[in-house]
């Protein structure tokens, strides 16, 4: 999906949100378990009541691989059901040298066909570049996470007083452009997204943290907005797991369409719809 596409979407949904599919076994409805593939038909349950109100979908890779062979099959049906005018994550968070990191960019660009992969930049260019080279698709760089332990590596200051993640966004811009580099820039530091915008005016930021994990939707456009939106704001366990009853899809319906009418808000506050 190219980058004009995305935009399109936004305003047509209305919306900038997007939808973790993260199905855990253990959280997974009990009624669910007694099918063929309970992953696949809680993700299709899911994507049923939520894909009018997001224009974004990201299974965390991890949830299908713990499942084995079972686990891609599920990902590759899930995968083939989710619209294809909804931008697809894989947040699989890869990086590794050349070589390795071309043959992950064919696994989920060529084979799973998922529209983006979230990169680790931490082995350098080498690890990026090979993911940056398929034309429509998107590497979306871990720029400033949301997790506790970001605060390990992210915020050490060089002599020159620079927290390490703005080297990170200054140095990764030059080897892909905002048409096919994207980087995730966590909620719950609401202020540092304005470092991050500052560093990179023109990029889509993909933002964890909203929602269960505290982060303000708020905040977020406060400090992130551009002039295309330039925000894919992910919310999963505040969505999925709304419910962990029969009526799971429904109350997931009806916290994504609160999002977006949230959302809708902003879009017409900013007049890009």
């Amino acid at each position: 999906m190219t980058r004009a596409e995305l935009i399109l979407q936004i305003q047509n949904k209305k919306s900038f949100l997007c939808v973790g599919l993260d199905p855990d076994m253990g959280k997974i409805p009990q009624h669910l378990l007694e099918t063929e593939d309970p992953v696949f038909e809680f993700n299709k349950a899911i994507i049923d009541a939520t894909k009018d109100f997001c224009v974004a979908y990201k299974p965390n890779i991890a949830f299908y691989e713990c499942l084995g062979t079972k686990g891609w099959d599920s990902l590759e049906k899930t995968l083939n059901y989710i619209p294809k005018d909804i931008f697809t994550i894989a947040d699989a968070k890869r990086g590794d040298i050349g070589n390795t990191s071309t043959y992950y960019a064919k696994t989920f660009f060529e084979y799973l066909q998922f529209d983006s992969i979230t990169i680790a930049p931490y082995m350098g260019e080498d690890s990026v570049s090979p993911f940056l080279a398929f034309e429509g698709k998107w590497a979306i760089v871990l720029g400033l996470t949301s997790n506790k332990g970001a605060l390990d590596f992210q915020m050490l200051r060089d002599g020159e007083g620079r927290e390490l993640f703005t080297q990170v966004i200054r140095k990764t811009q030059n080897w892909g452009t905002p048409e096919n580099l994207m980087f995730v820039v966590g909620a719950t530091r609401s202020e540092d997204i304005a470092a991050v915008r500052n560093l990179a005016p023109d990029s889509f930021f993909l933002v964890p943290g909203v929602g269960a994990q505290g982060g303000s939707l708020e905040d977020v456009v406060r400090y992130g907005w551009n002039k295309d939106c330039g925000l894919l704001v992910n919310s999963s366990r505040g969505i999925i797991y709304a419910s962990g009853g029969e009526d799971f899809a429904a109350a997931a319906q009806t916290e994504a369409r609160k999002i977006q009418q949230e959302m809708e808000l902003v879009l017409t506050a900013k007049k890009f719809i």
